[in-house]
């Protein structure tokens, strides 16, 4: 059997408005032990995701204060997804082609943040079809999404 996204993606990930300042957006990835944060309007459209890494190089290298930035102007895009359904050598790919760590998942309609999910290559082990299960904090990662 063909292991697939949706078997190693991790179930309700946070997520955080544009407005959410980057202090918020680093609590949210230290309490759900994560690296991205994806970042949702209104209308709970995927408009980008926050990295650990961005807001390292794009805002506290540069001496800036997080206190004072948004996710919106620290988030990367355009966003990456895969489809739930996808197998894991197409969500791999998907990574290896645009150079990223984590890719969200996402169902039909792919903009709609309830069905977002992320996988990471922490994920995805070398071997085909040798699997490691979610990160093991999902009872941690529940929906808290931040409105600020």
């Amino acid at each position: 059997m063909t292991k697939r996204a949706r078997d190693i993606m991790t179930s309700d990930p946070a997520c955080c408005s544009p407005t959410t300042t980057l202090d918020e957006v680093a609590k949210l990835m230290a309490y759900n032990d994560c690296g991205e944060i994806p970042v949702v309007d209104p209308a709970d459209h995927i408009v980008g995701v926050v990295t650990d890494r961005d807001i390292v190089c794009r805002v506290v290298a540069e001496g800036k204060n997080p206190i004072a930035y948004t996710a919106e102007s620290c988030m990367s895009g355009p966003v990456v997804t895969v489809q739930a359904d996808a197998p894991l050598d197409e969500v791999v790919a998907a990574m290896e082609e645009h150079q990223i760590r984590r890719v969200l998942v996402a169902g039909a309609p792919r903009d709609v943040a309830e069905l977002v999910r992320e996988v990471s290559r922490d994920n995805v082990t070398t071997s085909p079809g040798d699997v490691s299960p979610a990160d093991g904090h999902d009872a941690r990662r529940s929906r808290r999404r931040s409105r600020s």
